[in-house]
């Protein structure tokens, strides 16, 4: 079908702009114009207008511009020609003639069209009959409220093998098979895809209903089951809630993406209208397209559990080739057994919105995602590291692209296999969380699974030799520290029996200095490895250098080992809490946990101020 530049003309002149733009947005008159609180923008005070007579709105706040058209593309989300039809059908214009085998498939896609409109008719009947009052239920208990079934046409299929089938026997059996309505085995009858489920209608961007999703009531698999591919349906490049996600995401300038349906319906009622949801597979390069066409650097809020952030991850991988300067992804985490339905509900939109204004950006996720893949105690595995993101950075097409990551990924490996980029400073308790000289008493056994994973690993590898080297260069500091020294449940078991050793030795001896230290250690066959750490090319803080300015030497040592301590108890706390709350869900559980989430960042927050500012001193002091 080609469109004329004459057929455009006319098709712009027989539609009023402002009779258009007032279908969602309350304009008033202004003179010759009509204004408004622009739709693309947040905005008190009203700067943007419309003029019928010239065709075009105007926002002075934002400068938005277009036509009747572009205000299709644009607020509405629709593609170009989906624009120019409905415009054309309001207008009552015969769009050019199509070839007629394109003809043929628009007759036959306009039968499927309106035979899922009618099966979305028929099931949001059923919900509000005598046998929708479970469904009812089951909606009520998750908070969803009349209003917000009815905006998207949520309904009821009963478990019945033949009563859509009846109710739309109109349209045949093979239109009904086609449609996904019906399933066909072999020679048999015919009979109702969807039974005994709560239906929610998936829409194009249009709006228009092209096939369904259910949720089983009662017990039963799957526990949703989709349309199959028609040719209306194509699951891979369709997004669900996108007809309404679109226009809201022109207001807030982003775009949520989430896990299901019932995620998107709740973030709704919350107010976050511009929420979608892939239709129960990972994240496809088609959706991801539909989603940079909305906003540059679109939020992925999955579920907190492995499987959430395994999806979270794989679509991290599947966005990376395709990145270009301003276009990227970025990620909300929330605590374990957490999803966007249950926080809304439970904490309120406030509890989402607070995640919302710190994502966590793609690099990082891809880093996190490769540092936790195995330790990195030997070079062998750091080098390993540096050979995995390097081969993630070359899958990005974009050159400039592909640069910034490969010396983004190179600064973090060269930083000590690496702490996060640097965060904003958080000053740590008075007292640094030390218990005062008490007791040697011996260390505890380990801490929890908790200490296990990722951070526990890191933090670790990051400062254990540091922390030991510091102890054997300013050994006063030993016995200042054997509270919180005893606690450490270090790894490296030829590290943990050199700290015993440091211990014993300043529980003995009221006045030490570095030489004597290392003497007595020397008679106990720690001689070799205290020295061999004293060589070692480890973290360059100031305690871990021999003439260091003893101030900034102790004070650094006292936050590099109330780190060290810290992180492996918060971890097996959080672990602690995400398991009580798989078993006994509670205000008061998923408020400990957020709070050791908070907990854990500051910790990484620390760490990253104490690396980065020490690299700005060796740098500062190597450009002097």
């Amino acid at each position: 079908m080609t469109l004329s530049p004459q057929f455009l003309d006319e098709l712009r002149a027989r539609t009023l702009l402002s009779g258009l733009v007032g279908k969602t947005t309350k304009l008033q008159k202004a003179g010759r114009e009509w204004r408004a609180c622009c739709p693309f923008h947040n905005e008190k005070t009203p700067s943007f207008y419309v003029n019928d007579d010239k065709g075009f709105y105007h926002c002075f706040g934002c400068s938005a511009h277009g036509d009747a058209i572009r205000w299709m593309t644009d607020q509405r989300g629709l593609p170009f020609m989906d624009a120019v039809k409905e415009l054309a059908q309001t207008a009552g214009m015969e769009l050019p003639a199509m070839d007629p085998r394109a003809a043929e498939k628009a007759e036959a896609a306009k039968g499927l069209h309106e035979a899922c409109a009618d099966a979305a008719g028929w099931f949001t009947d059923q919900l509000n009959g005598l046998a929708g009052a479970t469904a009812r239920d089951i909606l009520a208990k998750r908070g969803i409220k009349p209003e917000t079934a009815r905006e998207f046409g949520l309904g009821f299929a009963p478990d019945s093998r033949g009563a859509l089938k009846g109710a739309l026997k109109d349209y045949g059996d093979p239109l009904l098979v086609e449609a996904g309505l019906l399933i066909k085995v072999e020679e048999k009858t015919p009979y109702d895809r969807f039974r005994g489920r709560l239906m929610i209608p998936i829409r194009d961007p249009r709006g228009r209903t092209i096939a369904f999703g259910g949720r089983i009531i009662g017990d039963g698999e799957p526990k949703y089951l989709n349309s199959p591919e028609t040719p209306l349906f194509d699951k891979g490049r369709t997004l669900y809630n996108l007809d309404k996600a679109a226009p809201a995401t022109r207001k807030t300038g982003r775009v949520l993406v989430v896990e299901g349906y019932m995620d998107v319906i709740a973030l709704a009622q919350a107010g976050f209208r511009e929420a979608v949801a892939p239709l129960g597979t990972a994240l496809t390069e088609p959706q991801l397209e539909r989603l940079w066409r909305l906003a540059e650097v679109p939020i992925l809020c999955f579920d907190g559990d492995s499987a959430g952030q395994k999806a979270a991850i794989r679509a991290a991988h599947r966005a990376t080739p395709l990145l270009q300067p301003g276009r990227s992804l970025a990620f909300v985490t929330l605590p374990p057994g957490v999803d966007p339905d249950d926080l809304v509900r439970t904490k309120g939109a406030g509890a989402l919105e607070a995640l919302l204004a710190n994502p966590e950006p793609l690099v990082d996720r891809l880093w996190a995602s490769e540092f936790a893949a195995e330790p990195l105690t030997t070079p062998e595995q750091r080098a390993g590291l540096k050979q995995r993101l390097t081969e993630i950075a070359n899958t990005i097409a974009d050159a400039n692209v592909k640069s910034e990551y490969i010396a983004e990924f190179r600064r973090r490996t060269d930083a000590l296999n690496a702490r996060p980029p640097r965060a904003p400073f958080v000053p740590r308790p008075q007292g640094g969380g030390r218990k005062g000289n008490q007791p040697w008493k011996p260390a505890p056994g380990p801490v929890g699974d908790g200490a296990k994973g990722i951070h526990a690993r890191g933090m670790d590898g990051v400062l254990t030799k540091p922390v030991l080297i510091g102890l054997l260069r300013h050994p006063t500091e030993i016995g200042r520290h054997i509270g919180e020294l005893s606690r450490l449940n270090i790894t490296d078991h030829r590290l943990a029996n050199l700290l015993d050793a440091m211990i014993d030795v300043a529980v003995e001896e009221q006045t030490l200095d570095s030489e004597r230290l290392l003497t007595i250690l020397a008679t106990s066959g720690f001689d070799i490895i205290a020295h061999d750490l004293l060589r070692a090319d480890q973290l360059m803080c100031s305690f871990t250098q021999r003439d260091a300015e003893p101030a900034r030497a102790r004070e650094e040592l006292d936050e590099a080992i109330a780190i060290l301590v810290a992180r492996p108890e918060v971890d097996a706390a959080l672990a602690e809490a995400t398991a009580m709350m798989q078993t006994d869900y509670s205000d008061e559980a998923f408020e400990r946990q957020v709070s050791l989430v908070k907990e854990q960042q500051a910790l990484d927050a620390r760490l990253a101020n104490l690396v980065q500012s020490n690299e700005d001193a060796r740098a500062f002091a190597e450009g002097s």
